[in-house]
């Protein structure tokens, strides 16, 4: 395994060599190898130089210069974008922190139990320099009101020492160029439902006297970056996925929605197909004897085994919608099969469909969520990489020419096909508002409410249908 260290360092000539120094004899896990990813932030005061030479003598670091001061959060998202490690940790170049207890902070995530790992200097340590009473005050508010707007139980939020799965951290955008970075991260941590686990360091914290650079500004920043995220739902990289599933993850209460549509059509032993980061898997599985959530993607297969690894009744496993042989292992196994938003994606969703039909029992049910409206097909279908959008005939057709017997066909959510309609057909929009989402996830409580009143077509279709059992 390999452990990228990543350093963000601006004028730090005093230390940096010495701090550096820790960093490379420090004791990692059995079978770890380290790499530094140093980027200095276009130092002033000869710190660069010294970085060129260690550079130079050590194959192990990895410089990286900015040709302008742009501040500790845009220095790490450029060590991220360059980190080449299973794991990612971020030090700071000067000696506040304790390398010596990296062993710590990544058995959490070495035992598969965290997704990140966040050192607390408020935990008992076995040592913490006592600081001035009132920046500790600040530092403890500050959590504090990230913890009430992320719900989130930290007990350190500005926290230097946070440690990462590469693959999740890279997945992450990160927006703040200066100290706004730990109230970001630790809100995205929140909404993307990682696990996160906290454990105690000690902390030989410096006064400004002695080269602190924060200050009671980058306090007030910090509030409004608290407020900024979590009002904003900005959670994934653009390329990481299918952007419609990303887009959901900020809509819980318009999930909450579909998912009472869908549940009382599930049986005992469920097969889902495309099951994404698990949206709707989390909140289907619950009192179901077997449930296995499949997916194609890698990234999400990755974010599916973390988030079900200790749910005894979830299982999951690779499975291409579009190649039959991948459903054997399932044949007359499940009692329900679930397809949500995926046959609009599919080349051939009818060779999907008589997949899943060999997977139920006789008399077992497939429920399918997908785009309802040929005439909604838009710039936001293309850009989601849609293909189609299916009428109520259409599906009735599909699902019966596969061997099924529709029970029956709805459609929901007539104000979202306004809202579909608008940024895609009138103003050509490839992806939607983020804020106009939020203000829709508050208000689907009413919606919903008089979604059979409103006129026009519904934006999903819901169909659920049996299995003939005269079928083989």
């Amino acid at each position: 395994m390999l452990l990228s260290i990543l350093i963000p360092v601006y004028n730090e000539r005093t230390v940096v060599e010495r701090s550096l120094s820790l960093v490379l004899a420090a004791s990692l896990p059995e079978n770890m190898e380290r790499e530094l990813v140093i980027v200095d932030d276009c130092s002033t005061d000869g710190t660069s130089a010294i970085l060129r030479k260690l550079a130079a003598e050590e194959p192990r670091i990895r410089l990286i210069p900015h040709a302008v001061n742009q501040g500790k959060g845009a220095a790490v998202r450029t060590a991220i974008k360059n980190a080449k490690g299973d794991f990612c940790l971020i030090q700071d170049a000067d000696l506040e922190y304790d390398p010596a207890e990296y062993g710590k902070l990544l058995r959490p995530l070495l035992d598969g139990r965290a997704d990140a790992v966040f050192g607390s200097r408020y935990l008992a340590a076995e040592q913490t320099r006592v600081l001035p009473y009132w920046h500790t005050v600040i530092n403890k508010t500050l959590t504090l009101l990230s913890n009430m707007f992320s719900n989130l139980a930290l007990t350190d939020m500005e926290t230097c020492y946070k440690v990462f799965r590469t693959d999740l951290l890279k997945s992450i955008p990160i927006r703040s160029d200066r100290f706004g970075f730990e109230p970001e991260i630790s809100m995205k941590c929140s909404k993307r439902q990682l696990r996160v686990y906290e454990v105690p360091i000690s902390y030989h914290g410096r006064t400004y006297e002695e080269g602190k650079k924060i200050g009671w500004k980058d306090g007030v920043k910090a509030l409004g970056v608290i407020l900024y995220f979590w009002l904003v739902d900005d959670l994934y990289e653009a390329n990481y996925g299918r952007g419609l599933l990303n887009n959901l993850t900020g809509t819980p209460q318009y999930i909450s929605w579909l998912t009472l549509v869908l549940r009382p059509h599930l049986g005992d032993r469920v097969l889902e197909i495309g099951a994404g980061l698990g949206n709707f898997s989390g909140r289907l599985m619950a009192r179901k004897l077997e449930y296995v959530a499949t997916e194609k993607d890698p990234l999400y297969l990755h974010a599916l085994r973390n988030r079900f690894l200790r749910t005894p009744n979830v299982s999951v496993s690779e499975l291409d919608p579009e190649k039959p042989a991948d459903y054997q292992p399932w044949e007359s196994k499940f009692d329900t099969a679930l397809c949500i938003n995926m046959l609009e994606a599919e080349e051939h969703p009818a060779q999907v469909l008589e997949s899943l039909r060999k997977c139920l029992i006789p008399g077992g049910t497939v429920v399918v969520l997908a785009p309802q409206g040929k005439g909604l097909f838009c710039s936001l279908d293309k850009a989601m990489g849609h293909l189609r959008r299916f009428s109520i005939e259409e599906m009735r057709q599909t699902l019966e020419q596969c061997g099924f017997e529709v029970q029956r066909i709805e459609q929901i959510n007539k104000i979202g096909a306004w809202a579909w309609w608008l940024y895609g057909s009138v103003l050509g929009r490839q992806t939607m508002n983020r804020i106009s989402l939020k203000i829709f996830d508050k208000t689907v409580w009413f919606w919903r409410r008089i979604d059979g009143l409103l006129p026009g077509p519904g934006l999903t279709l819901v169909a659920v249908a049996k299995r003939k059992e005269s079928n083989a």
